[in-house]
């Protein structure tokens, strides 16, 4: 009796932390359960195991169990676009790489993190044409330096306050603009690349503010500076790649609409999660670390890294640029109601 009541609670909770996220409210609270699917996924499947071993005594906890069984279809139809068996947005590239690819490097070092050998050998390994690296403060920049005849275009913000960012590339750059869109001490980058064929394609980095009560209780801030990237990305008449630590998952909500706003593709879909964060806890992962893509691109690899000692795995993907895919590509399209609900976040007040 006292095992079936201990279900029945347990169920109660995760049924809640399902529930919780279809709230669309911006304070932490509602937003962070939007981070464990698959461990959701898991929780519930164990729940209804045990449930068929103890089979609930009353109707209430029956009901509870049928309720548990629609739940886990909701949560597998959530994690289905992000398994292998689900559509493809970005079609793989058919040509080997070549001078219209570009490769990516993106890595959060986790600022007191001090194993910088392990990344210099990382970016030596992955021989990336661009380099982002956040949570970098000045004794990031004197550690990387020594890459910079390698890597001769740079953008550097090193910052201690946990939001710094190191840009490093090895192809030619144009235009580079260090903004501040939300709040003046966390930096994003806005720059063009030149690829090797002489193609220019536009590329925003950013690195918002996680709704946690340590960092920041509200997603407020952290939405409306990915939607305001998104809407910049969609105004481009250049091929576009956003990357970098979003602090959001990619099926949350805000993830989605940024992607219906901006047009741009995300390479995981079809093709696996990547979870990015925790390195550190392999059943606290969730991918957080992005890069999307216009829908002149397809994709060459898209790899998460070994560890470098930070608490997230960086990650590293290779585009290759081919307008003639575009109509192979899928094609994000933002409804009148998601057009409303981006300029209602893009409008929000970011006072607390």
């Amino acid at each position: 009796m006292e095992i079936q009541q201990a279900l029945f609670c347990i169920s109660i909770v995760v049924i809640l932390f399902t529930l919780i996220p279809l709230i669309r409210h911006d304070f932490w609270v509602f937003r962070v359960f939007e981070y464990p699917r698959l461990q959701k996924l898991v929780l519930n499947f164990s729940l209804l195991v045990c449930h068929a071993f103890y089979f609930p005594a009353t109707t209430l906890q029956k009901v509870v169990v049928v309720i548990l069984v629609f739940n886990l279809i909701y949560i597998i139809y959530q994690v289905f676009p992000f398994t292998k068996f689900g559509k493809k947005q970005i079609v793989s590239s058919k040509s080997a790489a070549n001078d219209k690819n570009i490769t990516l490097l993106i890595a959060n070092v986790y600022q007191d993190n001090r194993d910088s050998d392990s990344y210099l050998k990382l970016i030596k390994k992955c021989n990336s044409d661009v380099l982002l690296m956040v949570e970098t403060n000045s004794w990031w920049e004197q550690q990387i330096n020594v890459i910079g005849e390698d890597y001769p275009y740079q953008l550097k913000i090193p910052l201690e306050n946990t939001y710094g960012m190191l840009f490093y590339s090895r192809l030619q750059l144009r235009n580079g603009k260090i903004n501040y869109l939300v709040k003046e001490d966390i930096p994003s980058i806005e720059v063009e690349v030149q690829l090797k064929n002489g193609q220019w394609v536009k590329l925003y980095c950013l690195h918002p503010e996680p709704p946690v009560p340590q960092e920041n209780p509200r997603s407020t801030e952290r939405d409306k500076e990915i939607l305001m990237v998104g809407k910049s990305a969609k105004d481009c008449q250049l091929p576009v790649i956003v990357m970098g630590d979003l602090n959001d998952v990619a099926w949350s909500y805000t993830t989605e609409l940024f992607g219906k706003i901006s047009g741009l593709l995300d390479p995981r879909r079809g093709r696996g999660f990547f979870n990015s964060f925790n390195a550190k806890y392999f059943f606290l992962r969730f991918p957080l670390d992005h890069i999307f893509c216009s829908t002149d691109f397809t994709l060459s690899s898209i790899k998460r890294m070994e560890s470098c000692g930070s608490d997230h795995f960086p990650m590293c993907v290779s585009l290759q640029y081919n307008p003639k895919v575009e109509a192979l590509n899928e094609q994000p399209f933002a409804d009148e109601s998601d057009l409303e609900l981006a300029e209602e976040k893009l409008n929000a007040s970011t006072e607390n």
